[in-house]
């Protein structure tokens, strides 16, 4: 009886200490994004922290997300070169994908059919994963005349939709939306003219940063009751120098 005594309490204690911790809040971890891409991607010709992946970062933060982002950009990737890679890409940590390719494929002419053909591709592999996506496509300049652009232009959205992927249009978009282009030349542009400098990129992120966080929204909704371990650590995959998208001039 004595015994049983003593035991009464230690078992109301742990019991208690048992609903507790039902009753905690599980401590979410932070969502893993995998940035998929070229040179703007990479964040060529800029010091570390100015590139697209560490200032999206910052962005996010600044706006509540709890993330970590993975810079998977490689200096002159094509499609086929982002597609080549895709696999590795997919660690087990990653939550969710950005992919930004094409500008490479533009700039050596090579075929529409074929830059749809290794994007359907890449996206396919990333489904297969049940990971949501967030594609951002480019405003092909006039170069290879108004078909090839047309072609080239539709495959974003297209791919976007059979696949149910978020789309953000144009990934220079913070950019090209400003109608001084000789400013922005001038002011948001590295020497070679074709890679956005420090405060290029700012404005490319602020444009790009509300759709990241719908994809961060969709990491969240289906996994809220999840408790997967992930890791926090942050990758830079390529830092190979190359010929990358170039600007489209008013007069292309």
């Amino acid at each position: 009886m004595r015994q049983s005594l003593l035991d009464s309490p230690l078992r109301v204690l742990r019991n208690l200490t048992i609903a507790s911790a039902l009753a905690s809040p599980a401590v979410a971890e932070p969502v893993t994004i995998a940035a998929l891409g070229d040179s703007l991607t990479q964040g060529y010709g800029l010091a570390p922290e100015d590139g697209f992946v560490p200032q999206l970062q910052n962005w996010l933060t600044v706006n509540g997300a709890d993330v970590v982002l993975i810079n998977a950009g490689v200096s002159g990737d094509t499609t086929a070169g982002g597609l080549s890679r895709v696999d590795w890409t997919l660690t087990p940590e990653v939550d969710a994908v950005i992919v930004a390719l094409g500008g490479n494929d533009v700039l050596r002419g090579l075929p529409p059919s074929q830059a749809r053909s290794n994007i359907d591709a890449i996206l396919t592999k990333i489904a297969a994963r049940d990971l949501p996506v967030l594609l951002a496509g480019i405003d092909t300049p006039n170069n290879y005349g108004p078909d090839y652009k047309a072609e080239f232009d539709a495959l974003y959205s297209e791919l976007a939709s059979k696949h149910g992927a978020l789309l953000v249009p144009d990934f220079l978009g913070g950019l090209t939306r400003i109608e001084d282009r000789a400013m922005v030349m001038r002011e948001h542009m590295q020497g070679d003219a074709i890679h956005p400098n420090a405060s290029g990129v700012a404005l490319i992120v602020e444009a790009i940063g509300p759709k990241v966080l719908e994809l961060i929204e969709r990491v969240q909704a289906p996994t809220q009751q999840s408790g997967l371990p992930k890791s926090d650590r942050y990758y830079s995959s390529g830092d190979r120098a190359g010929s990358d998208f170039f600007w489209c001039c008013p007069n292309c």
